[in-house]
């Protein structure tokens, strides 16, 4: 489970990130008291525009930051207490995880395995049930400087939940994939969820929010905007779309 309760966070601001933002404040608040539960068995979806502050509060969840106020609690470790324990139960997927290129990913994934202690039979039957999940085994023993931006994604997934972690948090685990790869990570996405793990999935794609959300919620410029099922989204919608609903909110917002 993950529990956020009015999350705040803010950064300080440079001189010159002040002079090119025309502010002469010295922080700035990306997160504005944000609260929101993630339950197992159940998939979340955390929407919101670019610079809404979305990122920014998958990286408390994930331990990487901390907040400024608020808690965040992950499995029911606090992420500023126990953010050692969180990483032990958590797997986060972000575009910006790098790779090392002169790796393959079965040296890669079993790098990642070694370092949560994993045993050999153990990771072996993972290995062997993730590979066939996303169809990874014709590129297992190539180095990863010579894949597919697909497959290098598969290899970070497959890396993000080797530990077989209870929470996990996707963002944009979908981004710039062929219409095969996407379908065999939402594949994964939905196989967490029958396991009854925790699933954060963070989305600008509404057909996959709408196939794979039973929970959202929309945050834009820090404050959070909207939060329900999937089903009160869809039978509240004053647009045609998920899309246009998801617009119309956040343009009110601005209004």
């Amino acid at each position: 489970m993950i529990s956020v309760e009015k999350l705040t966070k803010e950064f300080k601001l440079n001189k010159e990130k002040r002079k090119e933002m025309g502010t002469s404040d010295r922080m700035i608040r990306v997160v504005d008291e944000v609260s929101f539960e993630c339950k197992p068995g159940r998939i979340f979806s955390l929407l919101g525009p670019n610079g809404a502050g979305k990122t920014t509060t998958l990286r408390v969840i994930a331990s990487i930051i901390k907040p400024t106020s608020g808690r965040v609690s992950v499995a029911g470790m606090d992420v500023v207490n126990d953010p050692l324990g969180i990483k032990s139960k958590l797997g986060f997927l972000t575009g910006s995880t790098g790779l090392y290129h002169r790796l393959t990913p079965d040296e890669f994934i079993k790098y990642f395995a070694d370092l949560y202690n994993i045993p050999k039979d153990v990771y072996e039957e993972r290995r062997e049930r993730l590979y066939t999940l996303l169809d990874m085994h014709d590129f297992a023993k190539k180095r990863l400087g010579q894949l597919s931006t697909g497959m290098k994604q598969k290899v970070s997934i497959v890396r993000t939940i080797i530990h077989d972690p209870d929470v996990i948090v996707f963002d944009e685990p979908t981004s710039g994939l062929d219409v095969i790869s996407a379908a065999n990570i939402i594949n994964l996405v939905k196989d967490c969820k029958a396991q009854g793990k925790t699933v954060l999935f963070s989305s600008h794609i509404m057909s996959e929010v709408d196939l794979l959300c039973d929970d959202l919620a929309i945050i834009h410029k820090g404050k959070l905007l909207y939060q329900g099922t999937m089903d009160e989204y869809r039978s509240g919608m004053q647009s045609s779309n998920l899309t246009e609903e998801f617009i119309r909110i956040v343009n009110e917002a601005e209004a």
